[in-house]
């Protein structure tokens, strides 16, 4: 019987197939529910809604907090893991995608820098 998550049905097909495609199975991940800390009042602070999950066969372990409600860290704890081992397998892509989005965030500071340049030039050119 497959796992369903508190989100959409296209979510939770997208994460059997992943899991599929990486070779996780239910059978492989332990886990377990610890009370998390931060955000949610009193009901983070009563109920235990963080999950650590252990792939046994690499050793990966993940904690997940980032929701208020278990069912849904249940599901980005798989998230977050089959993300881990979709790195682990083919390094260079990650790697690839960080130097475009480092080059990309350059361009834009310095497009930036120039237009405040251009301002501040144009501004001081101005006869008064």
């Amino acid at each position: 019987m497959p796992l369903t998550f508190p989100v959409s049905v296209e979510k939770n097909l997208s994460l059997q197939r992943r899991m599929e495609v990486l070779g996780i199975t239910e059978a492989d991940l332990k886990e377990r529910f610890v009370k998390s800390s931060g955000k949610g009042g009193q009901n983070v602070n009563k109920v235990s809604t963080a999950v650590h999950l252990v792939h046994t066969p690499s050793g990966k372990q993940i904690k997940c907090s980032v929701y208020r409600t278990q069912g849904l860290n249940r599901y980005k704890a798989r998230d977050l893991l089959c993300l881990e081992l979709e790195k682990e397998m083919d390094p260079s892509k990650s790697d690839s995608d960080l130097q475009k989005l480092r080059k990309k965030k350059q361009d834009k500071y310095r497009k930036s820098l120039k237009k405040k340049l251009e301002i501040k030039k144009s501004e001081w050119n101005e006869p008064m």
